[in-house]
Order: C-alpha cells, then sequence, then structure tokens
C-alpha cells in the first residue's frame, strides 16, 4: 500500500564541483509502497541525484528529508538503518566471498557481534532473491559485472531498510535477470519499501515504475505517473530523437520505440 506524503524527499537539490552545476534546484519525493524511476539521457545527472537522496553528496542548495526529519540529523548507523544505497559498481580489491560482501549488508544491526541467526537467514535469503547463493564462496572480485551487481543489490536487501536507492541495477545482467531484479524491486515496493531505480532503459522504467523523474542537464524536466512522465512529447527533445507508442501484446502499457534519424527528419 503506498503512504500519502513522501517518506523520503529532496528540496531545491543542488550539487556542484568547481564551476559546473551537476545538480539545479531538483526536487523528487519517494512514497511508502512506490517505486519511482529516474531517467534521463548520459550526464543528467541521475547518479548525481541519486547520491544527493543517500546523503553521498554535498549540497550546495536544498535538504533531503526522511520522515520530515533533515538528513543532517540521523548519524550514520541511523541512515544506515533508514536507507540502502546500491551503487552502479562496489570496488573491493580484497578477497571477501561473495556471502561475506552480502553480510556487510547486516552491519548497522549487528555491529561487531558477529552473525546472528536472524542475520545468517537474512542473508541467504537476499542471495536466493538474487539467484546469486551459487557463488557464495566465491571470491567477489573474480565474478563477473553482472554477478557483482546482483551480489551488490543482495547487500541492500541484507541491510533490512524501508528505502532502497539503487543505482542502475539492470547494468551488466542479461535479459532473465534485468526481469529478475526488477520484479524484485517490484515485490519490495509492494510490500511497503520506497524504491528509487536510476535506469536506463526507458521500456523497463515504464513497464515495472509507478512514477519516473525525467532529467536533463541537471534539472527536473518532468516528474509523475510513469505514463505520463515517460512520453515521447516528454522524451524526445531530452534524448535528441524521436519516439513512438507502440501496444504491447501483453501488457496495458505501451512500449517506447525510438525512431532512427533518418525516419525522424522524414517525418519533420
Amino acid at each position: 500500500m503506498t503512504t500519502n506524503e513522501p517518506v523520503l524527499r529532496g528540496e531545491g537539490l543542488t550539487v556542484r564541483v568547481d564551476d559546473k552545476t551537476l545538480l539545479d534546484r531538483a526536487s523528487v519525493g519517494v512514497r511508502g509502497g512506490e517505486l519511482l524511476g529516474v531517467v534521463g539521457p548520459n550526464g543528467a545527472g541521475k547518479t548525481t541525484l541519486l547520491k544527493a537522496l543517500s546523503g553521498d553528496a554535498e549540497l550546495a542548495e536544498g535538504t533531503v528529508y526522511i520522515d520530515d526529519r533533515p538528513l543532517s540529523d540521523f548519524d550514520a548507523r541511523e541512515l544506515a538503518r533508514r536507507r540502502a544505497v546500491m551503487p552502479q559498481s562496489s570496488y573491493l580489491p580484497f578477497l571477501f566471498t561473495a556471502r561475506d560482501v552480502v553480510r556487510m549488508g547486516r552491519a548497522p544491526w549487528e555491529g561487531e557481534r558477529g552473525e546472528s541467526e536472524h542475520g545468517a537467514k537474512l542473508t541467504d535469503y537476499a542471495m536466493s532473491l538474487t539467484d546469486t547463493r551459487d557463488y557464495a564462496v566465491r571470491a567477489y572480485p573474480t565474478l563477473s559485472g553482472g554477478e557483482q551487481s546482483r551480489v551488490t543489490l543482495a547487500r541492500v536487501l541484507a541491510q533490512e531498510t524501508p528505502i532502497l536507492l539503487i543505482d542502475e541495477p539492470t547494468a551488466h545482467l542479461d535479459l532473465r535477470h534485468q526481469h529478475l531484479v526488477l520484479q524484485l524491486a517490484r515485490e519490495l515496493a509492494s510490500e511497503g519499501a520506497a524504491v528509487v531505480a536510476v535506469l536506463h532503459d526507458l521500456n523497463l522504467a515504464a513497464m515495472y515504475t509507478d512514477s519516473s523523474v525525467v532529467l536533463h542537464r541537471g534539472a527536473v524536466v518532468a516528474s509523475g505517473d510513469s505514463q505520463e512522465a515517460l512520453h515521447p512529447d516528454v522524451l524526445s527533445p531530452v534524448f535528441g530523437i524521436e519516439f513512438v507508442l507502440q501496444p504491447h501484446p501483453e501488457l496495458e502499457r505501451p512500449m517506447l520505440v525510438p525512431l532512427p534519424a533518418s525516419v525522424s527528419h522524414d517525418r519533420g
């Protein structure tokens, strides 16, 4: 069930590096029970927005709130118990096993006490959900990019937080696992979690998300219901290519079909 008020929201978020503005007064909110997609071309500010919402980016302006409480009011452990973050990549030069990496998600709850029975069960369950149990004793650096991505997602799930921020969770994944991961995100939202996912594939965003934010040059150009935000009239000027909507043979939501440049010119 979706809550009425955002459990996580950012107001007027601006991030600058030197003289470059990476995020320009962006405002966004996600409610419990909602899967929010963040889309846009390369360099639009998607990852920067996720870092701003997680507290991992220094803000020049704006404030992030969890349940109407500024992020700055949370200490590190408390924040780690409220939100979990899956980055684009997790570089681990040490030979941790995949299961060790997933267990790291339990640190905010178990600290140095060792693995509890609940933590062990949750770690194994998270690996089952992400189809990674076969890698449990494999050294994390030896896994493929897609395998590492799913192990990292399992770590996020093991962290057991009501807010999840996941950056390009389908990167490096084959088609089956792309859908597995987004179906999992969809299920988590349906169980009450607030989930924000940066996505490159517009049709996966259209298929799975409840609402979407479209970024362009660091600014929010559209937000709201995904069927409205992910519309050719919005996306074509952002991506510099025309799209048309085509009905899907199985789903109620139409699919976005990009037109080759030659066809776009012919239509102009």
